[in-house]
């Protein structure tokens, strides 16, 4: 196995007749593979390699490369120690196995390298994004969840997509939230496209778990619009003027304005009243109305109008996140003079809403203390993380130490007393 061949045997050339006999066979192609591997991961070429199940061919491959028996049995073992000081001894590839594999195979890439530089990469794509989260809080465990899930990943083929992705998420993040700004126009003025959130998406997909995460909702959500619809309310945002609606009972209205004849005209059928954002901006005068209830659930509304009809007070539904159309009519009621009583669920979601409420616009608690929880049997799990409640600090304590949920259906009677007017008999008090 010494000499030279006659079209060279340094390196840079072709692999050579004898290092093609030696090495290039299929019968010896799992030494070279396994060759290459190594190399590409950066490990140095010593010890030994096995096959397990040789066949004879692969066997007198190896026999033929090393000079001698290629031992007994099922496995075969060659060392690429040996391999190696053959090559250079013999002349093949003065530069030993590496060599020969290059020779054979083409250069060899080096996946570690690959791996540092893709991820440096992914790194730089998520960097405008991080240094947001990093201002606020409430997302880090959103962005937590983006990773462990692979979402952008999935959403964008390379870095490079992800990096134009994410940075025009950025800027969708810094404007939330933003009471009263259309979809469309959100979308216009971040990312320089008017349906770039539009639903499919993939700036849409990453832009509405993030609006989940910032209301407290579960990061993948519901499908469907409703809940799409939702959680953009949550944050202020709104599809379109006609998609935003309130939904509102016993409101008292007036003869000089649209709205106004349709309030009046509900609250005289003791019918339930839903209007749209679009016929509240063009309603620009307060509403009068003294004490307002607010509860959390259409149910609510529903068994009052069955059970009160024109007779029940003043009566909003939040229908669970406010919408751009809730805000505004308890906004126009405020304006009007009028005080607050909420109730809702009873568990972290709910309380977060209350809460939004309470700073908005502040309110009684309507049977929404601690005491009211601890009066409601439950043995439903209580889930999530707990949250402040400014209007009775004890009520956060109760429920951490309770760990059950109490749904407003459960005190759906108790509510619809307190509806009753004074003049049947009821007193008529948040609770």
């Amino acid at each position: 196995m010494s000499g030279g061949d006659a079209d060279g045997s340094g390196t840079g050339g072709g692999a050579s007749e004898r290092l093609v006999r030696l090495l290039g066979g299929d019968e010896i192609a799992w030494l070279i593979d396994r060759t290459r591997h190594r190399l590409e991961q950066g490990k140095a070429l010593t010890g030994t390699v096995t096959l397990t199940a040789a066949t004879p061919a692969q066997r007198r491959a190896a026999e033929v490369l090393l000079g001698r028996r290629a031992g007994a049995g099922s496995s075969l073992s060659v060392s690429l120690d040996e391999v190696d000081r053959i090559l250079r001894a013999s002349g093949v590839t003065a530069d030993g196995l590496r060599e020969a594999v290059v020779r054979l195979r083409g250069p060899i890439r080096d996946l570690s390298g690959e791996k540092a530089a893709r991820t440096a990469a992914w790194e730089r794509a998520f960097a405008r994004l991080d240094a947001l989260v990093a201002d606020r809080p409430e997302l880090s465990g959103w962005r937590s969840w983006l990773e462990s899930t692979g979402l952008v990943r999935r959403l964008a083929a390379t870095a490079g997509e992800a990096r134009i992705l994410l940075d025009r998420l950025s800027a969708v993040l810094a404007r939330l939230p933003s009471p009263g700004t259309p979809l469309g126009r959100l979308a216009a003025e971040t990312c320089g496209d008017a349906h770039g959130l539009d639903e499919g998406r993939p700036l849409a997909t990453l832009a509405l778990s993030a609006a989940r995460a910032l209301s407290g909702l579960p990061y993948a959500g519901e499908g469907g619009a409703d809940a799409r619809r939702s959680a953009w309310a949550a944050v202020g945002v709104h599809l379109d003027d006609l998609s935003s609606l309130v939904l509102c009972l016993g409101l008292p209205g007036d003869g000089r304005s649209p709205v106004g004849r349709m309030l009046s005209a509900a609250r005289t059928a003791g019918e339930p009243c839903v209007l749209t954002l679009r016929q509240l901006r063009r309603h620009e005068s307060p509403f009068p109305a003294g004490l307002v209830r607010i509860c959390e659930n259409p149910v609510v509304v529903a068994a009052a109008a069955d059970e009160l009809g024109a007779s029940c007070p003043p009566l909003v539904c939040g229908g669970g996140r406010p919408s751009t159309a809730v805000w505004r009519l308890l906004d126009l009621l405020a304006a009007g003079g009028a005080t607050f009583a909420y109730h809702g669920d009873f568990d972290w979601g709910g309380i977060a809403i209350a809460t939004s409420v309470h700073e908005r616009l502040g309110f009684l608690p309507w049977r929404f203390d601690a005491a009211s929880y601890q009066a409601v049997p439950s043995l439903a799990p209580l889930s999530g993380q707990a949250r402040p409640t400014p209007w009775d600090p004890g009520l956060t304590v109760a429920m951490e130490q309770r760990g059950v949920r109490v749904e407003e259906e459960l005190v759906l009677a108790e509510l619809i007393a307190d509806l009753v007017p004074k003049r049947r008999g009821r007193p008529q008090r948040p609770g």
